[in-house]
């Protein structure tokens, strides 16, 4: 694989990573796509071996990823008619503020819904960082999951003989 491909499948693996703490951006997918890019144009036994791990991996996390926010939200006793506001904040977000809008628009739409629920101001709040801590750490273990697939493409790009 020349340079120039070499820089771009470096720089679909670093939008990736950057694209993980960006809603609507499906981060891990193209982090997962650049691999398979250089995989298939690479053809060795350690790009078809990065790119099996970084399958099997990247599945782990979205397992992961979905079970984590959910345990975490139902100790802190946040409704799944919550998650039917912070949806529909995020969409109403999105289209009025088009990207940015969808994160404003989720922490208000839980912010509204837990208002209505608990009636005080300062319960609302605590429920929103819960959710917001809940969400963070799914995203967190997303990027890491990324970067460290990055490392190792880094890694095996620069160790190539």
């Amino acid at each position: 694989m020349d340079l120039p491909q070499l820089l771009l499948v470096g720089l679909v693996l670093l939008l990736g990573a950057l694209g993980v703490m960006v809603p609507g951006v499906p981060g891990t997918w193209l982090v997962w796509a650049g691999l398979l890019w250089w995989a298939l144009h690479e053809r060795s036994s350690v790009s078809w071996t990065l790119l099996v791990a970084a399958t099997a991996l990247l599945l782990v996390v979205q397992v992961v990823k979905w079970l984590l926010p959910p345990r975490r939200l139902r100790g802190v006793g946040v409704t799944p008619r919550a998650a039917v506001f912070a949806g529909s904040g995020a969409l109403l977000g999105f289209v009025l503020i088009p990207v940015l809008g969808a994160v404003p628009g989720f922490v208000g739409g839980i912010y509204l819904c837990e208002r209505l629920r608990l009636g005080s101001r300062g319960d609302a709040w605590a429920s929103v960082r819960a959710v917001m801590r809940a969400v963070g750490t799914s995203v967190l273990v997303e990027l890491f999951a990324c970067l460290l697939l990055l490392a190792a493409w880094l890694a095996a790009v620069l160790t190539r003989p």
